[in-house]
């Protein structure tokens, strides 16, 4: 039931929908970009209902970039589940174009776009991308190490190496996505990074069979 708008009383909103009108904002404009002004004409809420719902700027960004990796088109967790090394990769660099470019959401992506802080205020959000990154990195290394034990990578992989060429060629992604690069150029630059995926090696075929003394 919505609060009566009596004298003194803010105007009720829903917490739920001004947090992703937030998340939109820093996700076209990044954290720095994002000024507090804007934010609460974008929410559609006062300074004051902001701070008591969300917090300050920084807490309220932490709650959106949660909402972010919570979304249900997220792919980073289908991808981690592929039984191969390349099914992870391609469900990553395919997603990373696919979420870049939707038609009904900012260009590029929220993580990339906000980790480019550089005023001394915004240390802790740069800290706190930069560890987010770290930890998907890092769950990235552990599969391909798997596929490395498993055989799915080729004998003399380095699956550091590409947990770095595949977050590279994703946060290339997502900066020429903001920027206006087309959602077939970069097909075709995932394309690309999938066509060099070192494939595993060829399983052994049958040993051939004696030959007959006649």
């Amino acid at each position: 039931m919505s609060e009566s708008k009596g004298v003194g009383r803010p105007r009720a909103f829903d917490p739920d929908e001004a947090l992703e009108k937030a998340m939109i904002f820093f996700w076209q404009h990044g954290y720095e970009g994002a000024s507090l002004a804007g934010l609460t004409k974008a929410m559609g809420i006062s300074t004051t209902s902001m701070y008591a719902t969300f917090g300050n700027k920084e807490q309220l960004f932490r709650k959106a970039l949660r909402r972010y990796d919570d979304h249900p088109e997220g792919y980073l967790e289908p991808a981690l589940r592929e039984p191969t090394a390349r099914g992870v990769a391609t469900v990553l660099l395919n997603g990373a174009v696919n979420g870049t470019t939707r038609p009904d959401m900012p260009h590029g992506c929220l993580g990339v776009q906000s980790a480019l802080v550089t005023s001394d205020g915004a240390t802790q959000i740069r800290e706190l991308l930069n560890e987010r990154r770290r930890d998907i990195d890092a769950r990235l290394r552990e599969r391909f190490d798997r596929a490395a034990d498993e055989g799915d990578l080729p004998a003399g992989t380095t699956p550091a190496v590409l947990t770095r060429l595949l977050s590279t060629a994703m946060s290339g992604i997502a900066v020429q996505a903001a920027g206006g690069v087309s959602r077939e150029e970069l097909q075709a630059m995932a394309d690309a990074v999938l066509r060099a995926w070192p494939a595993p090696e060829p399983e052994p075929g049958p040993a051939p069979e004696p030959a007959q003394v006649r």
